[in-house]
């Protein structure tokens, strides 16, 4: 089984900002300062992007490659799918994603009433959900 990544969607105000940043990529990626110890094993997993304390979206992981200035690149496919909101604490950088992943959101699925990522948070915190 695949591992997966988390990373924030820095700048992003909306997720509509993380759509149009993937429209605008024919092949998108990400650079990093650091390639994934486990890099191997992250190929076919995917890319959980946090936005506003939740985990809102992913991309496939299609590989990693080396830059000329020596970072990493990390390859993702062009599709980005949302999932259900789960809520996530803002980290630098990217993170193995632990546990299960939160399922992906069925073609015409609306989130409906999902709790804001921080509020989430802190009820999960305080065993109120």
């Amino acid at each position: 089984m695949p591992l997966n990544l988390t990373k924030i969607a820095f700048g992003a105000q909306s997720y509509g900002d993380i759509e149009s940043w993937y429209a605008q990529r024919r092949s998108p990626n990400l650079t990093t300062r650091y390639r994934p110890t486990k890099w191997e094993q992250c190929i076919g997993g995917s890319l959980y992007w946090i936005h506003q304390h939740s985990i809102v979206a992913r991309s496939e992981i299609l590989g990693f490659s080396e830059t000329k200035d020596g970072r990493w690149s990390i390859d993702l496919k062009p599709e980005l799918v949302r999932v259900m909101p789960r809520p996530k604490r803002a980290h630098q950088g990217w993170r193995y994603l632990k546990g299960d992943p939160p399922r992906d959101l069925e073609d015409g699925e609306d989130i409906g009433d999902a709790l804001p990522g921080k509020l989430a948070g802190k009820l999960e915190r305080l065993g109120l959900i």
